[in-house]
């Protein structure tokens, strides 16, 4: 059993680009796809037939494109891609053929919400830069100079029926203007925030207060210190004085036995009687 295959989704062209046309234009249509064109046909729904395919009774196809070489009012109707027999098909648009001699130039497929729309007003014969006056739903929007006619920004409010007319011409048929909102796109991801500061940091010199305790067992260490030092150095000089004192008395104590030894010595010299006055 051949397994089942995915269709993407078609969309129908028209060349030239609008949705009225006069009797006896030509016209293109044509079915692109994603991937490929092929197995896709123009089909069409008009007042006189229903869901026929392009090379019937109507149109040449060529490939996946449909060529009307001659048009007549019965072309007017609704056209679609369809693919192998309603599988698949495209969104559908309509066409307007009219016998008349003034037609309204208006975007075939709905337009981009936000965009800009140019509405032009030709007649059959004239030229196309004629006075032209624009009408949406029946109502009179404006009469332009040069025979056309700029929407600005275009918004839903702006969906509607539109015509125009130029003077000793003639009025052209209505054709509808669809607006589609924009793709939205996903928000951006929202921005990394920070790490929390790490509870070891300091805090900033800026915004914290001076630590007067800090300060004052610095202080303390410090007289402290000095206070210990100076006793070391008083410690130092006292045992300095007493030892110089014990060298200054032991070398008094030599120096007076060294004396007196010296003077009984000299006694003894001095009683000593000679032999000769025996």
């Amino acid at each position: 059993m051949p397994c089942c295959t995915t269709t993407q989704a078609a969309g129908l062209t028209v060349s030239p680009s609008r949705s009225q046309f006069f009797e006896g234009d030509s016209v293109s249509l044509s079915c692109e796809a994603d991937n490929s064109s092929a197995g896709w046909t123009v089909r069409r729904n008009t007042t006189r037939e229903t869901r026929t395919q392009c090379g019937d009774t109507w149109g040449k196809l060529a490939g996946s494109t449909c060529n009307i070489s001659f048009l007549l009012q019965p072309d007017s109707g609704v056209y679609w891609c369809e693919w192998r027999e309603g599988a698949a098909s495209s969104s559908s648009i309509q066409l307007t053929v009219t016998g008349g001699s003034v037609i309204l130039q208006s975007p075939v497929l709905p337009v981009m919400e936000g965009d800009d729309v140019t509405l032009s007003c030709h007649t059959k014969t004239a030229p196309s830069n004629l006075p032209a006056a624009f009408y949406k739903d029946g109502s009179l929007i404006r009469t332009e100079p040069a025979g056309h006619m700029t929407l600005h920004h275009v918004t839903s409010s702006d969906e509607g029926l539109y015509r125009c007319s130029i003077s000793a011409h003639g009025e052209s048929p209505s054709s509808s203007i669809s607006v589609s909102g924009r793709p939205t796109t996903p928000p951006p991801p929202p921005p990394t925030s920070p790490p929390p500061p790490s509870s070891t940091s300091p805090p900033p010199s800026s915004t914290s207060p001076p630590d007067y305790q800090s300060l004052l067992h610095s202080i303390q260490c410090l007289t402290f210190f000095s206070a210990g030092v100076s006793l070391l150095l008083l410690v130092l000089l006292v045992l300095h004085f007493i030892k110089k004192n014990h060298e200054e008395t032991s070398t008094s104590k030599v120096y007076s036995a060294v004396r007196t030894e010296d003077l009984r010595q000299g006694q003894r010299t001095s009683i000593r009687i000679p032999e000769d006055l025996h």
